[in-house]
C-alpha cells in the first residue's frame, strides 16, 4: 500500500511539472525546463511580496526563539540560590571596608575569602579591576598593585562597613557632616584636576586614599557607592583621563555590563545577558560620536538607535538606549546615569533580557559610552 501511495504521489508530480513546462521540454528538452525553473525561482525571491513575507516569517521566527531564550534565562535565574550575605566587621586597619576586604590586604586572602574572581578586566588606572560576585549578589571590584596587595576598591551593593559608621544607609548630609570638605580638585604633577561638584558624590582624602562616595538622588541621596583607590594608584595615572587602547575599550564596556547587572540585583530584577549581537552597532554609534563631536541618540544622518539595530540586522520586540561621555570611567558613567531618570528606567526596566555596551575613544582620550538594551 505505501508503495502505491508514493507512485501516485509520483505520477502527481510528473503532471504537475508538465502541465507547467511541458511546453519548455518540447522546445528545448531538459535544458529549457530547467532554465525556465531556474527563472521562476528567481522571479519568485525577487518578488516584493514574497521578500516581504519571508523577513515578515523570519522576524517572526526570531521573535519565537527570543522568547524561548528569555523563558528558559528566566527558569534558570528562579533556580538560582540567594547568596548568604557575609557577616560584616569594622575594619581594623583603614577607615573603610569592602566585603571585610581593605586596602592593603593581599589578594590570597581576599580570595580565600571570597572565592575566585569571576571577571578580570583593564581600567583606567592601568590595573586591572577583578570582579568578584555570586551571579551578581555580593558584588565589589578590587584592584591589585604588582604585589598583589589590593590598591583600589568599590562596591554599589551594601557590602560597606566603616570606622566612621558610614554605610549604605548613610544620607549625603551625613557624610558631609562626617568628614571635612570634599576635594575640589586632585593634582597631578604641575596641573590640577577639577571635580566636578554636582552633588552626586563627593570626593575625599581619607587615609591617604580617595575616596569617593556616591549618592542617589532617586533614593534620598543615601550613598549607594563608594570607590576607594589608594593615593599612589592615583597619582600613577598621569592625566584626568586613561590611555586609550583596546584593552581599556573592552575593559570599560564589561565593566559597565557587570556594574548594571549589580544594579539590577539591587532591585530585585532579573540580570541581563550579554548580547554580543549588537555590540557592533553600540561600538558604531560611540565611534561615530567621538569622531565627529557629537553626543545624541540620533546620529548625523537622522538614524535612530532601532534605525541603526534594524540596518545591523538586529531583530528585537523592545529596545533601548543609554548615552554617557566625560566620566573618566564606566563607574562614573554608570553611577552618572542611574541619577537621570530616562537612563535610569532603561537599567532597571524589567522586561530587558539583554544588553551589549560600545566604548569609543576621540582625540582628548575622552571616552564615549553606548548602552544597547534588547529584549528579542
Amino acid at each position: 500500500m505505501p508503495k502505491l501511495r508514493n507512485i501516485i504521489f509520483l505520477i502527481l508530480i510528473v503532471g504537475a511539472l508538465w502541465h507547467f513546462y511541458g511546453g519548455a521540454f518540447e522546445r528545448s528538452g531538459f535544458t529549457g525546463v530547467y532554465e525556465e525553473i531556474h527563472s521562476d525561482v528567481i522571479a519568485i525571491k525577487e518578488n516584493p511580496i514574497v521578500m516581504d513575507t519571508v523577513e515578515a516569517i523570519n522576524q517572526k521566527l526570531q521573535q519565537l526563539l527570543g522568547k524561548l531564550d528569555e523563558t528558559q534565562q528566566d527558569n534558570a535565574q528562579q533556580n538560582q540560590p540567594v547568596a548568604e550575605k557575609p557577616k560584616l566587621n569594622t575594619p581594623t586597619e583603614q577607615s573603610f571596608s569592602i566585603h571585610n576586604v581593605e586596602l592593603g590586604d593581599e589578594r590570597s586572602k581576599v580570595e580565600q575569602q571570597v572565592g575566585e574572581p569571576q571577571r578580570t578586566s583593564l581600567n583606567e588606572y592601568g590595573v586591572d579591576w577583578v570582579t568578584y560576585h555570586e551571579n551578581y549578589q555580593n558584588f565589589f571590584m578590587a584592584a591589585y598593585d604588582d604585589q598583589n596587595r589590593v590598591v583600589g576598591l568599590y562596591t554599589n551593593q551594601d557590602l560597606l562597613t566603616s570606622t566612621h559608621e558610614i554605610t549604605f544607609e548613610s544620607s549625603r548630609d551625613s557624610v558631609l557632616a562626617t568628614f571635612d570638605e570634599p576635594l575640589n580638585s586632585i593634582r597631578k604633577g604641575f596641573i590640577n584636576y577639577q571635580i566636578q561638584d554636582n552633588g552626586k558624590y563627593h570626593t575625599f582624602l581619607i587615609d591617604q586614599n580617595y575616596v569617593t562616595i556616591f549618592y542617589d538622588k532617586h533614593e534620598n541621596n543615601k550613598v549607594t557607592a563608594i570607590q576607594i583607590i589608594s593615593e599612589e594608584l592615583e597619582q600613577q595615572k598621569e592625566a584626568f583621563f586613561g590611555e586609550p587602547s583596546e584593552e581599556l575599550k573592552e575593559g570599560f564596556e564589561y565593566q559597565l555590563f557587570d556594574l548594571t547587572n549589580a544594579a539590577r540585583v539591587n532591585h530585585g530584577l532579573p540580570i541581563l545577558t550579554w548580547d554580543e549581537s549588537v555590540r557592533k552597532t553600540a561600538r558604531d554609534h560611540s565611534s561615530d560620536m567621538a569622531d565627529n563631536n557629537y553626543f545624541s541618540h540620533t546620529n548625523l544622518e537622522g538614524q535612530s538607535p532601532f534605525d541603526r539595530m534594524t540596518e545591523d540586522e538586529i531583530a528585537f520586540q523592545m529596545a533601548g538606549e543609554n548615552l554617557a561621555a566625560g566620566q573618566s570611567s564606566s563607574i562614573f558613567a554608570h553611577e552618572g546615569l542611574m541619577n537621570s531618570l530616562g537612563h535610569r528606567e532603561n537599567i532597571l526596566h524589567s522586561d530587558f533580557r539583554s544588553l551589549a555596551v560600545g566604548v569609543a575613544f576621540n582625540e582628548e582620550s575622552q571616552p564615549y559610552y553606548t548602552e544597547n538594551f534588547l529584549t528579542k
